[in-house]
């Protein structure tokens, strides 16, 4: 349960669930079957019906959002939970982005916007409806229930993911589609757990750079891989030997698992920071935040030969500063590159 890991000092008894908030300066104590009695519904141990519908005909949902102070988030988002949501998701409702929260953090934002999916059935929508008159007079503003047609995901995915194009020869395209280019050097790579498929504007920043560097016959480390997309497409681009290092396991797992439908396994070694072998690299790329690149930089430079070079992504413009004068001792800096907001910061390693 999320309230778990939202708050750091919190009680749950399960036999009269009542929950008990610590929060200083007031202690906030409520109990499930007020909550239950304000909903007008009783409480279900059983779980909501998920199954699929054997029919094969499309099902619609109901769709709840919320708005709501942070402290009141785990409260609603329990109530939610306990009144038959099928998914509740938490969002930004005031435009302010969490970029590099504190390691092992998972801050929330001032505002949330709390979205509820119910299944479009009558039960279901009977407590939705009394769940929306309940709040609305403690949220202020009345939620809207939503009506939203089901669809077909898997068509839906392919309409929305499409091959596209890094540089000049470079593509990554899910599986399944083609491209045009008879020159193309292809990447095939499909949304997955991991981050990185090339949309957003840092890993396309990296993905331009590979295009453009020299590969043939080089060895990469690509640091923080996510997907291990820049590591496989410098496999794919001429290099000889990539090292994707990751500190989550599922990172490597879909690195390795990507490489295989690449071609590319047995020239990548996927590891830990702590596992990365002592040869320095010719190449490195590392695409995370500001913060850890600055933190990382002697670090990171002593995997770099001489001469060798690096690109490092994640950064705002704001920061490019800052992290170009911390790897300043070891590299000569190149003109930055830009997309958006976002900044490539790379250099040669000096002597």
């Amino acid at each position: 349960m999320r309230l778990l890991s939202l708050l750091e000092d919190e009680r749950i008894a399960d036999p009269s669930w009542s929950i008990i908030f610590r929060q200083s300066p007031k202690t906030l104590a409520l109990t499930w079957q007020t909550i239950s009695e304000t909903l007008c519904v009783e409480r279900n141990t059983s779980n909501p019906q998920t199954a699929p519908n054997n029919s094969g005909l499309l099902v619609t949902w109901i769709r709840i959002p919320f708005v709501v102070e942070q402290d009141r988030v785990p409260l609603i988002e329990a109530a939610l939970e306990n009144t038959g949501a099928l998914a509740v998701t938490l969002g930004d409702a005031a435009d302010e982005p969490q970029l590099e929260p504190p390691p092992g953090t998972t801050p929330l934002w001032r505002r949330v916007r709390l979205t509820a999916l119910y299944p479009d059935q009558p039960q279901a929508l009977a407590t939705a409806l009394a769940l929306s008159r309940s709040l609305a007079a403690h949220l202020g503003v009345k939620p809207q229930l939503e009506r939203i047609e089901d669809q077909s995901w898997e068509r839906t995915w392919q309409d929305d993911v499409v091959p596209a194009r890094f540089g000049r020869r470079l593509w990554i395209r899910p599986r399944g589609q083609s491209t045009d280019d008879p020159d193309a050097v292809v990447v095939t790579l499909d949304p997955g757990l991991a981050f990185g498929t090339g949309r957003h504007p840092t890993t396309a920043l990296c993905l331009r750079w590979l295009d453009d560097a020299e590969l043939t016959g080089k060895t990469v480390i690509d640091y923080g891989c996510g997907s291990g997309i820049l590591a496989i497409a410098a496999l794919r681009l001429g290099a000889i030997r990539a090292v994707a290092v990751d500190h989550d396991p599922q990172a490597l797992e879909a690195t390795q698992t990507n490489a295989e439908h690449n071609g590319v396994a047995d020239h990548l070694l996927c590891c830990l920071p702590e596992e990365i072998p002592e040869e320095p690299a010719d190449l490195l790329l590392a695409n995370i935040l500001a913060g850890p690149l600055v933190a990382l930089a002697s670090r990171l430079a002593a995997l770099v030969r001489a001469e060798g070079r690096i690109a490092v992504s994640g950064i705002l413009h704001n920061q490019s500063a800052q992290v170009t004068a911390a790897y300043a001792p070891w590299f000569r800096p190149d003109e930055p590159r830009t997309a958006d907001e976002w900044v490539l910061v790379s250099g040669r390693r000096r002597p």
